[in-house]
């Protein structure tokens, strides 16, 4: 028998740390997950296809899988499970299905980013041999820690007399928001009672844990090409229709486009690639963009004039243009009862100095897609934040976590499982006005 992931959470962090798979790439990811899984014990267990229905995926790359694959195949992963997930369906749901009592939904995600991890040996995971050992992937945003939340919470509640039903959703391609929709219409989330999703660091430092958090924002990926029609720029440069100048237009209208007076919205153009050569009047230009919005509402109305703009750009340059809504996911706030329950309980957690009820997020996050889910099936959701010191900011090449918070994080979530199951069901609170 292994040893507790309980007794070993550095290591288990540390495992997943040195080998990160961005979006719908988590191969080796997955079948590590589901090796600690089998070895806890569960009731169910279902692994990419099986866990959703593979159409309802989002910002599915058209290439790219392959190589991921045959590398998560010569580290060793399972050959059985490296079958079932071909075509990038990684991830995996796991069931503890222990008679009367809530159905508690957990939820955690498990990609790495296109981030190259950094050499400096005041680096913790470059200076104590965890460095990520794939070049341009990193975990910088604590998913690693994340993971290993989600698997000592299910064996600590698998070895637990809990009763109810714990469904522990280890969600794939947050980074590119492609995950939480498939999760969200899969039949595991059918009439959760409490889903509880959670976050490391984000500014919150060791000690501090936010109950719940609020006003995440709307967001959107959205990819444009514009075709326009290559000619000779010196010769005979009126006989082209110049997709790179349409881009350009398009970007500057982009971020010309209003902010709204119903609440804040945001667009952002973070990629663009076009021409071949300096004498070419370029035929093809390709831009990666995104919207957010306060609400739901205001992002769409950010992504219909993101629209709006690429189109009319392309065709006043004589240029067409086809554009794509890769992902969305959409806002969906944290509910008080669980915010307040959250809160009791991280008051009662060792190591936790200060706990805030609820903080505004700022950014956007396709776990809403699982509380939105829950929320309109007349459940509770919230989204908790296990704070951690991290030197640099998520998402930069040095961004790592203070393991202390660990403990902290797996001690709330299964504290918060526990008391879930002693109050159910949770009063809701009237709705004001």
């Amino acid at each position: 028998m292994s040893e507790p992931i309980q007794n070993r959470l550095v290591t288990v962090r540390r495992s997943f740390h040195r080998y990160p798979e961005p979006a719908w790439r988590e191969f080796f990811t997955t079948s590590q997950l589901v090796e600690e899984i089998r070895a806890i014990g569960v009731d169910e267990l279902a692994v990419g296809p099986d866990a959703y229905d593979p159409a309802d995926r989002m910002a599915v790359p058209d290439e790219d899988l392959e190589p991921w694959l045959e590398r998560a195949r010569e580290r060793g992963a399972d050959e059985t499970l490296l079958d079932r997930m071909a075509g990038g369906t990684t991830g995996a749901v796991a069931v503890l299905d222990r008679g009367e009592g809530p159905a508690i939904g957990l939820r955690v995600d498990i990609d790495g980013l296109f981030i190259e991890e950094s050499t400096d040996e005041e680096h913790d995971p470059a200076d104590e041999g965890f460095r990520s050992e794939i070049d341009g992937t990193m975990h910088a945003c604590g998913h690693d820690a994340h993971m290993t939340w989600g698997l000592a919470a299910l064996e600590s509640i698998a070895e637990s007399d809990f009763s109810g039903r714990l469904v522990a959703f280890f969600q794939p391609a947050e980074e590119a928001g492609g995950g939480g929709c498939p999760m969200a219409n899969s039949e595991y989330a059918d009439d959760l009672d409490y889903l509880l999703a959670v976050h490391i660091g984000l500014d919150h430092p060791t000690g501090e844990v936010v109950a719940g958090i609020e006003k995440p924002l709307a967001m959107c990926h959205v990819d444009a090409t514009i075709e326009g029609t290559s000619a000779h720029a010196g010769k005979a440069p009126n006989e082209g229709d110049n997709a790179m100048h349409a881009m350009g237009t398009a970007i500057e209208n982009a971020y010309g486009i209003p902010r709204h007076s119903d609440g804040m919205t945001r667009v952002n153009v973070g990629k663009a690639e076009a021409g071949t050569a300096s004498n070419v009047i370029a035929e093809r230009a390709h831009m990666e963009a995104e919207a957010r919005g306060e609400t739901t509402a205001l992002m769409e109305f950010m992504k219909r004039r993101l629209e709006r703009a690429v189109t009319a750009a392309a065709r006043m340059h004589g240029c067409e243009a086809d554009i794509d809504v890769v992902s969305e996911s959409p806002r969906a706030d944290s509910d008080p009862e669980l915010q307040d329950l959250v809160s009791e309980v991280a008051n009662g957690v060792a190591g936790v100095e200060r706990v805030v009820p609820a903080a505004d997020f700022g950014a956007s996050e396709d776990a809403t897609f699982l509380m939105e889910r829950v929320q309109e099936d007349g459940g509770l959701a919230t989204y908790l934040i296990v704070g951690t010191d991290h030197p640099t900011s998520h998402h930069t090449p040095t961004f790592d976590v203070d393991e202390e918070s660990l403990e902290h994080g797996v001690t709330v979530l299964v504290e918060t499982i526990r008391e879930l199951e002693r109050q159910h069901p949770v009063t809701r609170f009237e709705n004001e006005g």
